[in-house]
């Protein structure tokens, strides 16, 4: 400040909140820590009471997964996190994980929840489980540096790939002849992840070993499938789309979920935007800023309700918020602007306000629109340890490479 003028200095900013979101990732990682483990099973637990105290020990297989997957990253490319407990909590959870996921011997299917001790208790209709269970299981292998879980994950992969060319699922869900065709952006956006996973970066890992030959065709299968979902001008990004990427009439294709579409969804394709850490929240980002912020979860993109009356349009969840700040940092690394910093900020500012227990740690995961707290748990079914420690360093690498004028990959 001089003579009444506020110097905006950008730097300054980004460099203040690099450590405040290192702190925070160090404090979410510890939460899950302290909480989340089954010694006497393996696994983890992930109905978490806002103090950390378990009020359910059903182990949901999406968040197995993903637990996996952030204690192997973590373990693997931050030196600070590079402890031998992690790195086994995360072995015991891939050995529970590929000893009871699948429903009866033998099967292609991965349940979607289990039991305490890895009894099946819920299949869910669509590949998700499988998808996490390849995700989770490939980052252990490339982590411990075993090959065995390389190979489980590329099973489960090999099924997702399978199933998205139209192999029979025989997820139990029937087609009614009313049900217009169609295709949803979560199951492409879910099979060029795995492509990419088992792809691997070679900025990262330069020693691993070849990726499997489906890889590429499972990153470039997905990556155009996603591209369908970007409408009207590339200034939506729509839920669901017609097979051959065209709008749907009615409610079903006016959905868009904000923060749908993966914070690293580019590998080197001009055709995505980015290189690196793209993602689809960007497109529409500046003009649903405008006028949601903070972001609602279902939004119909109209004033109509949304499809069966999904009344929770109007909460605010973590996830889109976490990624929101992962999208406006991958903007500012590959296209810097001042205003980009700024929403930066707000975004983040309000995220770490209004979602995070500096009580007891971690974030909430459900709040009202005004900002009040919905559900004081820590986690459920679809909230666990994978959300905000992945946003979070993303962030932080993004931040570090920012700040020491790192050149975008190519």
């Amino acid at each position: 400040v001089g003579r009444g003028l506020v110097v905006w200095n950008p730097q300054f900013w980004l460099r203040a909140w690099r450590g405040r979101i290192g702190a925070e990732l160090d404090a979410v990682v510890a939460f899950w820590e302290r909480h989340s483990h089954d010694p006497e099973h393996g696994g983890f637990f992930s109905c978490l009471s806002r103090d950390g105290s378990v009020y359910d020990d059903t182990k949901f297989v999406w968040l197995q997964g993903r637990q996996i997957w952030v204690y192997s990253r973590l373990y693997r490319t931050v030196p600070r996190f590079r402890r031998p407990e992690l790195l086994e909590a995360a072995r015991k959870a891939g050995e529970f994980l590929e000893s009871h996921v699948r429903p009866e011997p033998g099967s292609t299917r991965a349940a979607f929840a289990l039991s305490r001790d890895g009894r099946p208790v819920r299949l869910q209709r669509s590949f998700y489980s499988e998808a996490f269970c390849a995700l989770g299981l490939d980052e252990l292998g490339r982590a411990a540096g075993e090959e065995r879980y390389r190979a489980w994950a590329r099973r489960w992969a090999g099924a997702v790939w399978g199933w998205a060319r139209g192999a029979p699922m025989e997820l139990g869900r029937p087609r009614f002849s009313g049900t217009p065709p169609q295709q949803a952006l979560a199951q492409a956006m879910m099979v060029l992840k795995v492509g990419l996973q088992l792809w691997g970066d070679p900025r990262r890992d330069p020693q691993s070993q070849p990726e499997p030959p489906e890889a590429e065709a499972m990153a470039e299968w997905g990556a155009r499938h996603v591209l369908m979902h970007l409408q009207r001008g590339d200034s939506v990004v729509l839920e669901n789309v017609s097979p051959e990427g065209e709008e749907l009439p009615g409610s079903l294709g006016r959905l868009m979920n904000p923060g749908e579409g993966d914070p690293n969804l580019g590998r080197g394709d001009p055709s995505l935007g980015f290189s690196h850490n793209f993602s689809l929240f960007f497109p529409i980002f500046l003009p649903f800023f405008s006028h949601f912020f903070p972001f609602l979860y279902f939004s119909p993109n109209s004033h109509f309700l949304p499809r069966f009356a999904q009344l929770e349009w109007s909460m605010k969840l973590w996830w889109p918020h976490a990624e929101a700040m992962v999208a406006l940092l991958a903007a500012q690394r590959f296209q810097p602007r001042p205003s980009l910093v700024s929403q930066f900020l707000q975004v983040a500012q309000y995220t770490f306000d209004k979602f995070r227990d500096p009580e007891h740690g971690e974030w909430f995961g459900y709040l009202n629109r005004d900002g009040s707290v919905a559900l004081s748990i820590k986690g459920g079914p679809y909230k666990g340890c994978f959300h905000v420690a992945r946003a979070l360093l993303m962030c932080e690498e993004m931040l570090d490479a920012i700040l020491e004028g790192e050149e975008p990959p190519q």
